[in-house]
């Protein structure tokens, strides 16, 4: 009887494993595509500093306050994705300047350089928005080495323009967002929604480790 009971058990192991294995694939892969077509609607800004030095960092913060001091009238009325990339690549220079210019004030030696492409991004948070990992279209200007931490906001639709402190940010990154995703879209970005697939899969692996002890 204990061998029958021992063959038994192990056949509902094998039998469970299977089914995570099959519903958390299928979970990826709906994840996946839907982040994928998130993906293509936004254009993400990002300052790496030159390193995580309090001094580079410092830097950082204002060469990303002056950027967006200026790029903000810019974008200000952009309808597309498109648009708002080929507004970034006519004024690069004018940035990269501008940049230069705040990196000399502060006695820094280093440079910046401005690169506009599709890059890879790990899962983000901004503000209660969460942004999954992915490729992004995103304009990015290095400081320097570009070896320290980065600042980063998304500047099409122009959430970068609102105060993620302010009391009422939340819901004018969803006005913004609205204008370019769909519903399910915003729903599967939120916060909330996030923190619930965290908690599933937390106990998903609670329960696992439970039936193979």
């Amino acid at each position: 009887m204990k061998l029958l009971d021992k063959i038994k058990k192990n056949k509902i192991k094998v039998i469970i494993a299977l089914m995570t294995s099959i519903t958390i694939g299928s979970l990826g892969a709906f994840i996946y595509n839907r982040s994928n077509s998130l993906n293509d609607k936004v254009v993400r800004f990002h300052v790496l500093a030159n390193s995580d030095s309090n001094l580079d960092q410092g830097v950082k913060i204002k060469v990303k306050d002056n950027v967006i001091k200026y790029v903000q009238p810019l974008l200000k009325n952009s309808k597309s994705i498109d648009e708002s990339k080929e507004i970034l690549e006519n004024n690069k220079a004018n940035i990269i300047n501008l940049a230069n210019k705040v990196l000399k004030q502060n006695g820094q030696t280093y440079t910046a350089r401005a690169e506009i492409g599709r890059f890879d991004f790990p899962v983000k948070s901004y503000g209660d928005i969460v942004f999954p990992s992915g490729e992004y279209d995103a304009f990015r200007i290095i400081l320097g080495e570009g070896e320290g931490k980065n600042w980063w906001c998304v500047m099409f639709p122009p959430l970068c323009f609102v105060d993620v402190k302010n009391a009422v940010a939340d819901e004018e990154m969803e006005k913004e967002l609205k204008k370019v995703l769909t519903d399910d879209e915003l729903k599967s970005i939120t916060q909330n929604k996030a923190k619930d697939k965290t908690k599933f899969k937390l106990k998903s692996l609670e329960v696992l480790q439970d039936i193979f002890k």
